[in-house]
């Protein structure tokens, strides 16, 4: 199911309640998108964006919000901390629910079964599978813990 349709009821239903924060998230979020659509015709592609590579928009989005987030705390601005933390609550609400630690362990237990022990073999396999379900750190985490317990 496409993502920019839901953003764009969202947003109009957002301007009618005069709710500005959330009207500009949402208004950014379909600039990230639409830009991305651009970037694609330049690369020879054509059309909108199919629900991947709409999530993998708001993916980078959110991403981009958790490093502010990290790096507001650390330089003691809580202020601008908390509005990225808004603004990814916003950002989360269209992206798919993440796979649990444990689903993710379950699947590099299958790869590493197979005979894979190399760690980039294993990611890229992991990877092409769960591509949009979980974050890449996450999979390198369970790969790298996983592989200890083998080679111990």
């Amino acid at each position: 199911m496409a993502i920019l349709p839901t953003i764009e009821e969202d947003l109009k239903s957002s301007m009618k309640n005069a709710d500005t924060e959330r009207v500009g998230i949402l208004r950014l979020l379909m600039s990230a998108i639409h830009n991305e659509e651009i970037a694609k015709r330049g690369r020879g592609g054509s059309g909108p964006l199919d629900p991947d590579e709409e999530i993998a928009v708001l993916k980078k989005e959110a991403k981009k919000r958790k490093e502010s987030i990290e790096l507001y705390r650390k330089g003691g601005r809580n202020d601008l901390a908390e509005k990225e933390e808004r603004e990814l609550k916003v950002i989360n609400q269209y992206l798919p629910p993440e796979m649990s630690r444990e689903a993710v362990e379950e699947k590099v237990k299958k790869v590493i079964a197979a005979g894979t022990k190399d760690f980039g073999l294993v990611m890229k396999e992991v990877m092409k599978e769960l591509r949009g379900q979980v974050a890449g750190e996450v999979v390198a985490e369970v790969i790298k813990s996983l592989l200890e317990i083998e080679s111990e």
